[in-house]
């Protein structure tokens, strides 16, 4: 089957990878040169397995790479956001009032990628452990807006920092401008998938 890419050592490899981000991490700046030899380790195991597939269908296509990047990519810092007490939709909540507090939950829904009725129960869990409050819109009773308490903007101002470096990290990978293309290309992409489900663009 197509799917059935990694084989036995390059399974053993990816289990290596979970345990260590279950590792206890010394304190200190956030690093990801652990991240770099075990995710070498997995490259190592399954070249010879998928060179033979180099032009096959999943190992070249686009969906399967955004994937698969974004999951080996997130798992590291997923897991310090999992030692800060929240859990991944949690913590895309806080970065996005970060950025916009005071927003909809319309807005927060498209920002975290979550559904909007599962969003709303996340919200209101989080409003009980005071990170956040809802208000109504002062424009528009009928609006609901959520904001950071100082507890929630607190945590966000330790985390998106760590995020950060997180991605400085990553972007260093990355060989010669491959990494100043990437996020601009990842923009235009997202700018037209946007246009093509607007039904008035």
């Amino acid at each position: 089957m197509i799917f059935h890419i990694v084989s036995v050592k390059g399974f053993l490899a990816k289990r290596e990878f979970a345990r260590h981000l279950n590792e206890p991490r010394r304190k200190g700046p956030l690093s990801i040169k652990g991240l770099t030899g075990v995710t070498q380790q997995i490259t190592d195991a399954t070249t010879n397995e998928e060179t033979a597939q180099d032009g096959g269908f999943v190992s070249d296509y686009l969906l399967y790479l955004l994937a698969a990047a974004s999951d080996v990519a997130s798992a590291q810092f997923h897991a310090q956001v999992r030692k800060a007490g929240l859990r991944v939709p949690e913590w895309r909540v806080l970065a996005c009032l970060s950025d916009t507090d005071g927003a909809m939950i319309t807005q927060l829904a498209r920002q975290a990628l979550a559904e909007q009725s599962r969003l709303t129960r996340i919200i209101a869990q989080m409003e009980e452990r005071g990170l956040l409050i809802r208000r109504s819109d002062p424009a528009d009773g009928r609006r609901v807006r959520v904001y950071l308490t100082d507890a929630g903007r607190a945590l966000a101002a330790e985390l998106v920092p760590q995020a950060r470096r997180h991605e400085a990290a990553l972007m260093e990978m990355l060989k010669g401008n491959e990494g100043a293309q990437l996020k601009p290309a990842l923009k235009s992409l997202l700018a037209a998938l946007d246009g093509s489900a607007d039904p008035q663009g």
